[in-house]
């Protein structure tokens, strides 16, 4: 026996209706030819990176999970983590892959996943079941605050979980319960989180909603770990109890999805002004048209590497050096750093155009469950 899937009231109907107009009218503009959806698609999945990792204690900057999409080599993440951040990229790319063919997801699909996420460290058995028992404790006080079920009814209870995911039933709904059934199930001996995680973005993404980068809530995760454990918490006190009921759950992840949706929504906005913004300064300044996706990338808080620049802009060492100092002495990029560590950040010209696309495009959030959160002692919007 799962955890049920719960009947949805008239609130979540509501939110759920606003999720889906919101998404739609993200996927309309990004369907326009344009210059920028493509690092807005990138910047978003390294955040999904990024915030699932950091809910495992994995915690890197948004360069180095951007690094991670890129294929280039972290800027400052030690070996282990980065390992831990390339893993988890490859099991999204699999994840936006199976989403955009359709294809069915079996015990297969899951276990080669768990495999892309962990196969740097064989001692973790990636894409077999655990075999003994687990206990998730909390790191701080060293308590242990929940007891999976048994590994003897692991593989029933994933064959039943599969058997649900083919079911007509709306996807953002289906994809929270798959994580809840998963992450509680806690089939395998480490990343069981990510896991959950990743199957509820291949879910929602499939079931046609938007763009799969624009459908993860793990970012948003990443940011309200404590609100996520507190909501696991009171679904599963302790145990597997798949007999309480998910409601309460079903809400919290709905209102991850409406903030998400909220949060990608204003992204959107802001990268289409900046990019504006940045093509005029690129003209005024002479400078060549490829420099904007650097300028860009310096904009909202990113580290540009020689190598990077050059790699993405397809040009020669001497090219990138010379574009680099023209871009330096316009005081829209700063260098730091020496030798091989030698970067560039956000010049003065940049970081005043930062703050004024601030005041143009506020971070303005409606929390949908506003009673909810006062309810659950959850984090604001």
């Amino acid at each position: 026996m799962l955890y049920l899937n719960p009947e949805l009231d008239a609130a979540d109907q509501a939110v759920l209706a606003g999720i889906y107009r919101r998404r739609d009218k993200v996927a309309s503009a990004m369907r326009v030819p344009k210059r920028w959806p493509g690092l807005l698609r990138r910047n978003l999945m390294a955040r999904a990176i990024q915030g699932s990792n950091s809910i495992e204690g994995y915690v890197v900057a948004t360069d180095d999970a951007a690094a991670a999409v890129d294929y280039e080599e972290a800027l400052t993440a030690d070996e282990q983590t980065f390992a831990e951040i390339r893993g988890y990229r490859q099991a999204l790319g699999y994840v936006l892959t199976l989403a955009q063919t359709g294809a069915d997801v079996d015990e297969s699909t899951l276990r080669a996943l768990h495999f892309m996420l962990l196969g740097h460290d064989l001692g973790k058995r990636p894409g077999q079941y655990r075999t003994g028992p687990i206990y998730v404790r909390n790191d701080r006080t060293g308590d242990t605050v929940y007891e999976a079920p048994g590994s003897e009814t692991v593989p029933a209870l994933m064959a039943e979980l599969v058997s649900t995911l083919t079911t007509d039933i709306d996807p953002i709904v289906a994809g929270a319960m798959a994580h809840l059934n998963l992450v509680m199930i806690h089939p395998f001996r480490d990343g069981n989180g990510r896991m959950a995680r990743a199957l509820q973005t291949l879910l929602v993404s499939r079931g046609g909603l938007a763009e799969p980068t624009f459908c993860s809530i793990e970012e948003w995760l990443g940011v309200n770990t404590e609100d996520y454990y507190r909501v696991l918490a009171r679904t599963g006190p302790g145990r597997w109890s798949p007999d309480r009921d998910a409601h309460l759950w079903l809400k919290f992840s709905l209102r991850a999805h409406d903030i998400q949706s909220q949060t990608v929504e204003r992204r959107m906005h802001r990268t289409e002004r900046a990019w504006s913004r940045l093509d005029e300064l690129v003209a005024a300044e002479r400078l060549p048209e490829r420099t904007t996706d650097a300028l860009y990338d310096a904009l909202i808080g990113f580290r540009i590497r020689r190598h990077g620049y050059l790699t993405r802009a397809a040009i020669d060492e001497r090219t990138a050096s010379r574009d680099l100092k023209a871009l330096t002495d316009a005081a829209l990029l700063e260098p730091r750093g020496e030798t091989r560590a030698r970067h560039y950040v956000a010049g003065s010209r940049l970081i005043a155009l930062r703050a004024t696309l601030r005041e143009e495009v506020p971070n303005h959030i409606t929390d949908p469950y506003p009673t909810l959160r006062s309810d659950l002692y959850l984090t604001e919007a």
